[in-house]
């Protein structure tokens, strides 16, 4: 089967080594920058090409010799790269974690029969999944609390953080207001607010605020109260509301000396070399999922920790295994004809299927990512 994945970035470059690994999948990457495409392992027979993904007549080249797609721009692309794939009838599994409704390209992709598996990372992504799961086990869902995040182990100041993932998609957890659902309503509330302190085994204390990371939990499941937010070291919170809230995150342009900016791009010129993760900064994820509800008259609690870290012998960064291989141990369930829902598919579809959940926690715990659960009567 020959694989297509657009974006060899920090998560795109594991993704295309894991799947080359398997003799099933002949892989194609593509991305703008030719450094990136140069940092994939030699030894692996990958083809690289150098190209623009937002020139569609160039996408479709790429699209009319592949079987199956690994969406991995960056977020602001997105949305414009699935539009793309799904007019030229492939299946496709996202990480581009656009801010777009995703739903708004359901019908184009049951027109082209194209099963699109959108925000299939770790959060959104296997916290949909499991979320969706338990959901279909319970008789009634009341409660899905989500904390995730991925930090780097040494604790640099100022802001002892380093970008896993794209930095620009970083500041949009920071800027894009994040929804979440309270008695069973809709609330919408500006990113960072609501700071709490949580403690976890393997590093202490980190505080969480909310982001918008709930996504299509919002509108597939009816629990009355859920909630996603993002984990940081202490203090991270205050340092960037001051950087937001004074205006250089904005994208409006202002004028200096006669020259037309926006604060965002010198912002980002500013801290993306100081957050840039580099290739032996150890780091780890971790991330809880409670979510609560009732079976057969008894209230339950199942409960999923992760704790992975920067995998020391392959050198590949903690959040490139936890979100790329949850991504390509879907798209292998996808070509074994384990899925085939058509439409745009957030995780928590997959999650109704428990036979597709055993597959992919199978598949991540071969890689050494592994999902505890635990399972509580609540008195």
């Amino acid at each position: 089967m020959k694989v297509l994945v657009l974006g060899s970035g920090l998560v795109g470059r594991p993704m295309s080594v894991d799947l080359a690994k398997d003799p099933s999948f002949h892989v194609t990457v593509a991305d703008l920058n030719g450094k990136n495409l140069d940092k994939i392992p030699t030894e692996l027979t990958i083809r690289k090409i150098e190209t623009d993904l937002l020139n569609k007549e160039k996408l479709h080249t790429l699209l009319s010799d592949c079987d199956i797609v690994l969406n991995a721009v960056p977020g602001f692309m997105g949305f414009s790269t699935m539009k793309e794939i799904i007019t030229a009838g492939k299946n496709v599994v996202d990480i581009a974690f656009f801010p777009e409704n995703c739903f708004e390209l359901d019908e184009l992709a049951k027109k082209h029969n194209v099963t699109a598996v959108v925000d299939c990372g770790i959060a959104p992504g296997m916290s949909n999944l499991l979320a969706g799961y338990v959901n279909h086990l319970l008789d009634k869902t009341e409660t899905i609390l989500i904390y995730v995040g991925g930090l780097p182990v040494v604790r640099d100041w100022p802001y002892e953080y380093k970008a896993p993932f794209s930095p620009i998609d970083v500041i949009e957890e920071y800027t894009r207001p994040a929804r979440y659902v309270e008695n069973g309503k809709l609330v919408v509330r500006p990113a960072l607010s609501d700071p709490e302190l949580l403690s976890f085994p393997e590093i202490g204390i980190l505080e969480a605020f909310n982001s918008d990371g709930l996504r299509t939990l919002a509108e597939t499941l009816h629990a009355p109260n859920m909630k996603e937010k993002t984990l940081r070291y202490p203090e991270h919170i205050e340092k960037i509301k001051v950087l937001r809230d004074s205006g250089f995150f904005s994208e409006k342009e202002i004028d200096i000396k006669g020259v037309k900016i926006r604060p965002i791009d010198v912002t980002t010129k500013l801290l993306f070399p100081m957050w840039e993760l580099k290739c032996d900064d150890e780091e780890f994820t971790v991330m809880k999922i409670i979510i609560e509800g009732t079976k057969e008259n008894k209230k339950l609690r199942y409960t999923y920790d992760l704790f992975d870290r920067h995998d020391k012998v392959t050198n590949v960064h903690s959040m490139a295994r936890v979100t790329g291989y949850t991504a390509t141990t879907v798209l292998r369930m996808l070509s074994k004809g384990l899925f085939d829902r058509k439409g745009i598919c957030p995780p928590e579809y997959i999650g109704q299927k428990p036979e597709c959940v055993e597959f992919i926690l199978n598949g991540l715990k071969e890689r050494g990512v592994i999902y505890k659960e635990t399972i509580e009567i609540v008195k």
